[in-house]
């Protein structure tokens, strides 16, 4: 059983394993830039309740909290506790030889202040005091510069590498290409 864990990322920031208590915040950021969440959580259909499809989502990340499938935080400023947004570990993976796929999802105002990448570099830090080698993917469209930068800086950083071929995933009927990523952590890697 391995639950997952509030994680401090430095001063300024941190991580608390996600719960149906952001609901609202996470609506709010949803509103702010409908197009940005979409990205980041490209399943969410805006035809229909997307407050209930968040909901839902809150509800499955915490009914498998321990079962090491998933793990998802709700970032936090520590001076308030304002909700700057969310970052996972899910099970919807591209690669067979991948443990989790990394998302993150970071409010407009809160961008471009390297939340995301320290937020990763905190669950990283997590994962590599593990007993077993955990190999992570991060897929990113292959037009988000931004995204691609991330996944760039954080291979980097972890000696992680990109794979040649682009993948094509599903999403909404049609097949978008995408560049994978793997990042190997633990005591192999």
């Amino acid at each position: 059983m391995v639950k997952t864990p509030e994680l401090f990322v430095d001063q300024g920031v941190v991580m608390r394993p996600a719960t149906k208590a952001v609901l609202v915040a996470m609506f709010d950021a949803y509103q702010e830039d409908a197009e940005a969440a979409q990205t980041a959580l490209p399943w969410l259909n805006p035809n229909d309740d997307v407050l209930r499809q968040l909901r839902d989502m809150l509800f499955d990340i915490e009914s498998q909290d321990g079962l090491d499938r998933l793990h998802f935080w709700s970032v936090h400023l520590k001076s308030g506790g304002e909700f700057v947004g969310l970052v996972g570990l899910g099970d919807e993976l591209q690669s067979l030889q991948a443990d989790f796929n990394l998302g993150y999802w970071v409010r407009r105002e809160h961008r471009r202040q390297k939340i995301a990448t320290r937020c990763v570099d905190a669950i990283f830090d997590w994962l590599s005091q593990r007993q077993r080698t955990t190999t992570v993917e991060i897929a990113v469209h292959a037009h988000n510069d931004a995204g691609l930068a991330t996944a760039g800086a954080i291979c980097e950083r972890w000696k992680g590498e990109r794979l040649p071929e682009f993948i094509g995933i599903e999403f909404n009927e049609r097949t978008v290409p995408h560049h994978l990523h793997l990042v190997n952590l633990g005591p192999e890697a």
